[in-house]
């Protein structure tokens, strides 16, 4: 396979693979595993599926906030809870004793809870259909303004800049141009900076529109594209990618990852400081169950939803099932989280996982979309989503029973489909002013269709400078959607994928590849030169 080969000499700047390998917790680090520090039944909660213990579990929560992190834990039971439960510190693991064992349950959604919430775009829908989760990791100012917001029916903006931009703290200007790949920066004062410091890159827009272009890859039909018409997707710039400085000497910094876009002057990049966002956290071990309510009508969702973390960093979510319910792992403005042996389980969902607002360089890894008691996941069932901006993320290893890759619109690049299985019944949506459904740099890789719907699965003639390779026991279209983009999208096709392991899985052959490369220079194995 070529494509691969021509990956092999260029994995950073390759035109239509995105470099995915430190996708993940810490760059693509193993989850810890913390000792157990705080037992919710130490704080009175039974776990008898009778008494509310909502009280007991967000009581030991903030003790091991308080404390500065740990691990709360719930023995084997069933707990009823009647609020959310809030993780708003660093370090706060909430850890049940495996999924099949610890079983979190509501009868009370999101509306009940906290009333209405609509989109700040105007219209009738409910913003519990793509946002919150009765188990809601944020920080606690940024949930607070949130919720103040829903009350007040000012309806909050959800992301890194919720905000805006002006308030965030500056640190430095970008002052010299930069690739693609590349990891050094010249800025103009390193005095804010220094090594291992979080921060966050700005991108602007540019003249007419030139940002946008180049994340749909420069491609001709980019630049006839409607852009000004797309209120939506220009509502979510600038482009926000936060990252981890690694040096500082003199104007020069280096980042422990490599750029996912060019670096120009005409879009003004700078570095801010991230405002409130939590790092840390993990949820697992744990069944989160609600009661399965047949969706009637689209975007009109109550708020049965799992898990959401909402600018969180570094965190994870493992051996969680999702019983029921509308909506299972939502991140928002999310970075570097880790999804491993997450399971949906249901029928009439909304969305099983959802990636929005963007959320960049997450994994979501051995998942599984399964059926409840009725054929497919429901007609408003999307499956995996990834939209707004977001860019970076890849899902691996998947089984699914029903759902479909939801490019949900708002422009998402850079994203990886590998090594999954799926049967393709669900719908891609979004709204149209949120602009293309796919940015530059796509790739599925290793898909195998059961149900022969190629709809979503070949994006050869949809997504720009994307790769289709390997995917198999697909059909005629019998429902094509119109391009976005006119004329040569520079996309390429593959029928097969190479031989061997990397064939498999797309992120495990470059972390692999990124690993043997940094052994061979006695680099930090997570860092590719």
């Amino acid at each position: 396979m070529n494509t691969w080969q021509e990956f092999l000499a260029h994995p950073l700047r390759h035109p239509t693979i995105p470099y995915v390998a430190l996708a993940g917790y810490r760059l693509g680090q193993e989850i810890p595993r913390p000792a157990s520090r705080f037992d919710v039944t130490a704080y009175g909660a039974r776990g008898d599926g009778r008494h509310d213990d909502t009280v007991a579990i967000n009581t030991a929560v903030s003790a091991a906030g308080r404390s500065g992190g740990g691990c709360v834990y719930m023995p084997p039971g069933r707990y009823v809870l009647s609020d959310i439960v809030r993780i708003c510190h660093d370090g706060v693991v909430l850890r049940g004793a495996g999924s099949g064992l610890t079983t979190l349950t509501w009868q009370s959604p999101l509306q009940d809870l906290f009333g209405v919430s609509k989109s700040r775009y105007g219209g009738g829908s409910s913003a519990w259909s793509w946002s919150g989760g009765l188990i809601w990791v944020c920080g606690a100012a940024r949930l607070r303004r949130i919720l103040a917001g829903i009350a007040d029916g000012d309806w909050p903006r959800e992301g890194w800049l919720d905000r805006g931009e002006v308030v965030q703290q500056h640190l430095a200007a970008v002052s010299a141009p930069a690739r693609r790949g590349d990891c050094t920066l010249t800025v103009d004062s390193p005095r804010g900076l220094q090594p291992y410091q979080r921060v966050i890159l700005l991108w602007g827009a540019g003249e007419r529109h030139s940002l946008l272009k180049h994340i749909a890859g420069d491609v001709e039909g980019a630049d006839s594209y409607p852009w000004k018409e797309k209120r939506k997707l220009l509502s979510y710039l600038p482009y926000t990618w936060p990252v981890q400085i690694e040096r500082v000497e003199g104007r020069e910094i280096s980042l422990r990852q490599p750029l996912p876009l060019d670096i120009r002057e005409e879009w003004r990049v700078r570095l801010v400081a991230p405002d409130d966002p939590v790092s840390g956290v993990g949820v697992e071990g744990l069944t989160v169950s609600l009661p399965q309510r047949r969706m009637e009508k689209h975007l009109d969702d109550r708020g049965y939803n799992g898990v959401t973390f909402q600018c969180a960093w570094d965190c994870w979510c493992s051996d969680v099932a999702f019983e029921g319910g509308e909506n299972g792992l939502i991140l928002v403005s999310s970075k570097s989280v880790t999804a491993q042996d997450v399971t949906v389980l249901g029928s009439n969902r909304h969305h099983s996982f959802a990636c929005r607002e963007q959320s960049h360089d997450n994994l979501f890894t051995r998942f599984q979309i399964l059926l409840g008691g009725e054929p497919g996941g429901g007609r408003f069932h999307h499956g995996i989503n990834v939209e707004a901006l977001s860019s970076g993320n890849v899902w691996s290893k998947g089984k699914m029973a029903a759902g479909t890759f939801d490019s949900h619109r708002g422009l998402p690049f850079g994203n990886v489909r590998t090594d999954i299985e799926v049967c393709n019944d669900g719908w891609m949506s979004g709204s149209g002013d949120a602009g293309p459904r796919y940015g530059a740099r796509f790739a599925h890789w290793n898909i195998t269709v059961t149900n022969g719907r190629a709809k979503g699965m070949k994006i050869d003639t949809m997504a720009p400078r994307s790769l289709t390779a390997g995917v198999s026991g697909v059909d005629g279209d019998t429902t094509p959607e119109e391009p976005d983009y006119d004329g040569d999208i520079s996309a390429v096709f593959e029928p097969s994928c190479p031989d061997g392991p990397a064939g498999r899985d797309l992120h495990a052959a470059q972390r692999q590849l990124t690993t043997d490369r940094n052994a061979e220079n006695h680099e930090d194995t997570v860092r590719f030169r």
